[in-house]
């Protein structure tokens, strides 16, 4: 990198490392998976040749890369900011929780086995983080092990600043979870052993954004207080003047600055990454769309059902101008519903039982004897089926299914994971799968590798209604199943309404960021001198 900031693009590729940065946040949900976008798509913009990094993270939105390997969406989405092809090195360890005790550990993309809370963390456990009913025996993991953890993490770290000019890391939660700091390898474990400088996000729509910057840091040991660099502030609303006097005031507390103040930005309908941040019977994001094409809007109500994962599907349905997206856990919220989706679910036995408990069951089976349209995907189309054999997540045995299709679903220990092509409804379909349920289709219409009966459509793919030729007929054919005259918009593009969001997260960065600072920090490292603020980690 140059001293004005340009680069001659050989940085980080021919044997040097490149530059970094970690973005850390005060809280989950601070901003990190954003903000980092937004650096990546910035850095791209300069001529950089950009990757992002999360060393561990916790979600139940995952996507697949086209060599078959499992990585969490928000990263996946940061690698689209930074304009490269994800890979398993740009998230080498994804916890996916299935109850509050244990996680399925994916490993370098591929699922290796299951862990404790109590086992990843080391100690005493922090279940309310971790959490996954488990394919195989639970094992207590061991300082030992979480050593084995570190070490490709740390790898796929290094392998990704070799061959790019610099890398965008994200933590995760806390930095100043100090119960968590010996088994840490996603934020000041990884920082320090990569001496790399750290940013801190807040979130001051929250409130208390300078107790959490100034606590953040004083919990911190003075090894690790020496790699935060400075703050962000995210989604402030009003006058930055009236913060100012705040922010001198931290500057003076802690010797660090901070880097900009993010406006609150409305509709960014970015991938989520550990879960719903809206009422269960809210909006599914805010998003700005334009208005309906036809005369009626369709209204598509999705089940919430337990470890709900991938909900992330139904954003294409909520940018098409006129269609309106809820999640909705009363069968009352099923009457008035065009189109219910059943989502996909990492626990789908217990996804069943709480269909039935909940009444949803029984509204499910109402409809499709009307004719009125249900669409599964993943595990909601197994849930669908006839039957579910599962001695794998929930070891249940022999389940029965709604009954809504002609599918039996057996659960295998090797988990499928994959990137089909296919044709539906005279279009091209494209999608990916991640289960370990094998669904044995024994009947009615073929569907992508599923079926449909009557009004009842089933199928394994994620990501199918991004295609925006197929997501069009498929809501004709469910606006004329319910009798609504709606009318899919001709050029609503899946593809371009995500280029645009990322652009405005670049755009965010660039205009309210301290853009000059950030570039000598990815480029320079730590700066000296930074002062320990007491009382330090106990």
């Amino acid at each position: 990198m140059r001293g004005d900031g340009t680069t001659d693009g050989t940085a980080g590729r021919n044997g040097a490392r490149g530059g970094g940065l970690l973005v850390a946040g005060t809280t989950s949900d601070a901003g990190k998976s954003v903000v980092t976008a937004g650096i990546c798509r910035w850095l791209v913009r300069q001529g950089l040749k950009v990757a992002p990094f999360k060393g561990q993270n916790m979600s139940l939105n995952s996507f697949v890369t086209r060599d078959g390997a499992e990585i969490g969406r928000a990263q996946a989405m940061q690698a689209r900011a930074a304009r490269v092809e994800p890979t398993a090195l740009m998230n080498p360890v994804l916890l996916k929780p299935g109850s509050d005790r244990s996680s399925q550990v994916v490993l370098m993309g591929k699922p290796v086995g299951e862990m404790s809370a109590r086992g990843f963390f080391g100690r005493a456990g922090h279940a309310g983080r971790a959490g996954e009913t488990g394919a195989s025996e639970v094992s207590e993991v061991s300082e030992g092990h979480r050593r084995e953890l570190f070490e490709p993490v740390f790898a796929a770290l290094e392998e990704l600043r070799r061959t790019h000019d610099a890398v965008i890391c994200e933590g995760a939660g806390s930095p100043a979870e100090i119960n968590l700091r010996r088994s840490d390898i996603v934020n000041m474990g990884i920082a320090r052993a990569a001496r790399l400088p750290v940013v801190v996000v807040g979130d001051i729509d929250r409130g208390g954004v300078f107790a959490q910057f100034f606590g953040t840091t004083a919990l911190l040991a003075p090894e690790d207080q020496r790699l935060v660099a400075g703050y962000l502030v995210n989604k402030f609303r009003g006058d930055v003047s009236l913060l100012e006097p705040g922010l001198a005031m931290l500057d003076g507390l802690t010797g660090r600055p901070t880097l900009g103040v993010l406006p609150y930005a409305h509709g960014l309908g970015i991938d989520e990454e550990d879960g719903l941040r809206i009422s269960l019977r809210g909006a599914v994001r805010e998003s700005v769309v334009a208005p309906p094409v036809g005369e009626d809007v369709l209204r598509v109500a999705v089940c919430a059902v337990p470890l709900m994962s991938n909900f992330t599907d139904v954003d294409a349905l909520a940018a098409e101008p006129g269609v309106v997206v809820r999640f909705v856990d009363r069968p009352e919220e099923l009457a008035d519903a065009d189109l219910v989706v059943v989502p996909g679910t990492r626990g789908t036995v217990k996804a069943l039982a709480w269909l039935r408990e909940r009444g949803l069951a029984a509204g499910l089976a109402r409809r499709a004897a009307e004719g009125r349209p249900v669409l599964g995907i993943c595990g909601g189309f197994q849930l669908l089926g006839e039957s579910v054999e599962d001695e794998v997540e929930s070891r249940a045995g022999l389940v029965d299914g709604l009954g809504l299709l002609p599918v039996r679903v057996r659960f295998a220990r090797e988990k499928t994971l994959a990137r089909p092509v296919g044709e539906a409804l005279g279009e091209r379909v494209e999608g990916y799968e991640i289960h370990h349920g094998v669904a044995d289709v024994r009947g009615g219409e073929p569907f992508l590798d599923g079926c449909r009966v009557g009004a009842v459509w089933g199928t394994h793919w994620h990501g199918s209604l991004e295609s925006d030729g197929f997501r069009r007929a498929f809501l004709r054919e469910v606006a004329a199943t319910a009798g609504r005259r709606f009318v899919p918009a001709p050029d609503t593009s899946f593809d371009t309404l995500r280029e645009e969001q990322l652009d405005r997260l670049g755009d965010l960065i660039e205009e309210h960021a301290d853009t000059d600072a950030l570039l000598r920090l990815i480029e320079k490292g730590v700066p000296e001198g930074l002062p320990f603020v007491p009382p330090g980690a106990p």
